[in-house]
């Protein structure tokens, strides 16, 4: 394991690289960004972590989980960018690590899953941070795909703290608006436990569809923590997320 390998100058923008025993030169990569409000969380927490370690490591997958600058000193834009030249960093050390800088997979849970979305919906973007594609993102469970949407409906306080008040920002920061035609496929995962989660997945399915790019929604009946926690143990729900990425790239996983 490399830890707290450094992205950027600030002492949040810091990934932990998880390698494989046994490293093959090309070995593909999950690039992993935790959820937490936009205000708090940590590439290390066990929950985030653990399972995914345990299942996809030994199987010959490279695991990068990152920190990023948070609220309310670092604003959603620059946390999205924060991500962005992280995935850039991560690509261009991949070689080192006995990883293709072509196999990249990015997932994120909850505000997480916001930002892996946002760098997803317009690649050009991230090229501009020094990102190359990626071939698919896994969003586990965010209910803010569509931010206006969720903004004039009733909400949390927190998204009020995350997206504000001007209609001009909350499509800037939105996945659904954002989204383009270059856009790499992507895996919406949603607890149907949650009011809205499922219904904003549905939301970004069929914006990107509309544009030509692949889209799959895969409800779950789980509780917003539990679809972090427990995707790595066996289960239907690990084996619908591996299907998702070996239909995308059939040797990422065994």
């Amino acid at each position: 394991m490399l830890q707290d390998v450094a992205y950027g100058p600030a002492p949040l923008q810091r990934m932990d690289v998880y390698l494989p025993l046994s490293i093959v030169q090309g070995a593909p990569v999950i690039f992993l960004v935790h959820g937490g409000a936009w205000r708090k969380g940590d590439k290390a927490h066990a929950r985030l972590v653990q399972n995914k370690l345990n299942r996809w490591v030994p199987a010959g997958v490279v695991l990068v989980s990152v920190n990023y600058r948070l609220l309310p000193q670092t604003p959603v834009q620059e946390q999205a960018r924060d991500i962005a030249r992280a995935l850039a960093y991560a690509q261009q050390q991949a070689p080192a690590w006995g990883a293709n800088p072509s196999r990249f997979i990015t997932m994120g849970h909850s505000a997480g899953a916001h930002l892996v979305a946002l760098l997803a919906a317009n690649p050009a973007a991230a090229q501009a941070a020094g990102a190359s594609p990626v071939l698919a993102t896994v969003a586990l469970d965010s209910a803010v795909m569509d931010v206006p949407h969720a903004m004039e409906q009733p909400h949390l306080p927190l998204y009020d703290d995350a997206f504000g008040t001007n209609p001009l920002v909350w499509r800037a920061l939105s996945p659904l608006h954002q989204w383009t035609s270059q856009a790499a496929p992507v895996l919406l995962v949603c607890s149907t436990k949650r009011a809205t989660a499922c219904e904003q997945a549905q939301r970004l399915n069929v914006q990107a569809k509309s544009l030509g790019t692949q889209a799959r929604t895969l409800p779950q009946d789980l509780s917003h923590g539990e679809i972090n926690e427990l995707l790595g143990l066996p289960s239907r729900y690990t084996s619908a997320v591996e299907g998702f990425i070996k239909s995308i790239d059939p040797g990422f996983l065994p």
